[in-house]
């Protein structure tokens, strides 16, 4: 990682057969982007940091310095004050990227967006294979809207991929969708799974929103927020 974002010398390492520029180097005056950064060791943290902050990299083998000029942007699925926390993240680097946060709530509670996104999805494997399916039937997309969707967007690309491939109709019905739900029982409606979760981790939690917010891993503003939309206290609740 270090090689492909700061460069090397010849020699550096076996298989260094050539200097070669990093990718903090060939991207000068744009923009880096960084997906999953908690996947990163803390020493390659502290590179990074020296990158962002001084705005000079060292390419591995060389002891002198370059100066770079890119933007950087950051992408996580976990809580990273939790990971400073437990010391998987450096406490520096996170203070010098939570300049400009922002949060996308995961699918589920985006629940406008799924329609568009299996639209989207639909016309692609459609066109990709060939194949005439041009819509969904009501109960379909009803059921896409129901789904809990934890594996969010890419769950929900497979399986319009997966539906366009089976479906022996212009129209994807439930059954081209491969839900499975046990024999006479229906999808619990989707804020009710949210408020019983919620309440859940508040209860186990004595009422404390920061731990019950990374028992659901989500920030504390979202407990706050579905504590309102919810209605969900003490005092509304009967909780002593």
């Amino acid at each position: 990682m270090e090689s492909e974002l700061f460069g090397h010398k010849r020699g550096s390492f076996t298989g260094a057969v050539s200097d070669k520029k990093g990718l903090l180097e060939e991207g000068e005056g744009g923009t880096v982007f960084l997906d999953e950064i908690t996947n990163t060791s803390v020493a390659f943290q502290a590179k990074l940091l020296e990158a962002i902050e001084e705005k000079i990299i060292r390419r591995l083998g060389e002891t002198t310095t370059r100066q770079i000029d890119v933007r950087f942007l950051f992408a996580t699925n976990r809580n990273l004050e939790i990971e400073v926390e437990e010391g998987r993240f450096r406490q520096d680097l996170f203070y010098r990227i939570n300049v400009f946060n922002v949060e996308v709530p995961p699918l589920r509670e985006r629940v406008n967006d799924i329609t568009v996104l299996a639209k989207y999805f639909l016309d692609r494997y459609s066109k990709e294979i060939n194949k005439k399916v041009t819509g969904f039937t009501p109960d379909a997309l009803q059921k896409l809207k129901d789904y809990y969707w934890p594996g969010n967007v890419r769950e929900l690309q497979n399986v319009i991929e997966r539906a366009v491939v089976l479906t022996k109709s212009e129209l994807i019905s439930v059954e081209d969708l491969g839900f499975e739900a046990a024999k006479g029982e229906s999808i619990i409606p989707l804020k009710e799974i949210k408020k019983e979760a919620v309440m859940e981790a508040l209860t186990a939690t004595g009422w404390n929103v920061k731990r019950a917010a990374e028992l659901l891993q989500i920030g504390r503003k979202s407990i706050y927020r579905y504590m309102k939309k919810f209605n969900i206290s003490r005092k509304a609740w009967g909780t002593p």
